[in-house]
């Protein structure tokens, strides 16, 4: 009896250390740091994941318009990353209003509190302001759910209690780092992670593309369904936006507002 009994917790011992580790393993596994990116191709559709990345859509993450990229449908969607105001981000609006473009902007807690005003013409302008954290860590790092929703609580409190109105349920991770982990904690939060089918080098103020290689490279890679990334500090991008959005508007094109993207 006493030889079967140890046999009997030998093995629910067993048992338990081998549901412990594979639970580790999964949790690990959630908690495994990507970096976005997509591969840019010659054909002017809509560029293919990665296959490690086919997890996105369980949580509500997305990166283009597929079902207007399958229909094409000549929609593209401008994006801004926005962390600060430069003197260029004025100069984008005012470009997107001379064509009646919306777009979406992607904000910091720096921008709400040192540029209210100019977050406010976002919003009355027709754009959707989002969420781009309060302090643009890097959010694999934060395994802690708690620490994980300050970030984007504190930055939609922020919006409401300085600019009147809620932000949009848009979120999109720092440099485009993530974790399933993190995109659950969003999707529980109530957004929608938005990543990008489409962007360029133009986030470095002190290299910035010339105006001819940065259009070059915009429009070579246009497609339906492209949701393009922008940055909204680069003196390049605040130049050629307008040529850009003439040319874009002569192929067709129209700009859309993420709100129509079903995923």
């Amino acid at each position: 009896m006493k030889k079967l009994l140890s046999t009997t917790v030998a093995a629910v011992i067993a048992l338990t250390s081998v549901f412990t580790l594979s639970n580790s393993v999964f949790a690990a596994g959630d908690n495994t740091a990507f970096s976005w990116y997509v591969k840019r191709n010659s054909t002017n559709t809509l560029p293919a994941a990665e296959k490690q990345f086919d997890f996105l859509e369980d949580y509500d993450a997305f990166y283009g318009d597929k079902t207007a990229a399958e229909k094409g449908d000549k929609v593209i969607y401008l994006t801004f990353d926005a962390g600060y105001e430069n003197g260029n981000i004025e100069r984008i609006l005012n470009t997107l209003k001379k064509h009646k473009a919306t777009g979406a902007f992607f904000v910091l807690e720096n921008l709400v509190k040192r540029n209210t005003d100019l977050v406010i013409r976002m919003h009355e302008e027709g754009h959707l302001v989002c969420n781009h954290t309060k302090s643009h860590p890097d959010m694999t790092k934060l395994t802690d759910k708690a620490k994980f929703d300050l970030q984007l609580s504190s930055l939609s409190d922020l919006i409401k209690e300085k600019c009147g109105f809620e932000c949009a349920k848009f979120y999109r991770p720092p440099e485009g780092k993530f974790s399933k982990q993190n995109l659950a904690f969003a999707k529980e939060l109530g957004y929608k992670t938005v990543f990008w089918s489409f962007a360029y080098a133009d986030w470095d103020n002190n290299r910035q593309p010339s105006a001819s290689d940065a259009i070059k490279k915009i429009l070579d890679n246009v497609h339906p369904g492209e949701i393009m990334l922008l940055h909204p500090t680069s003196g390049t991008n605040a130049e050629i936006l307008d040529s850009v959005l003439t040319t874009l508007e002569n192929q067709g094109y129209r700009f859309g507002s993420l709100n129509e993207i079903n995923i």
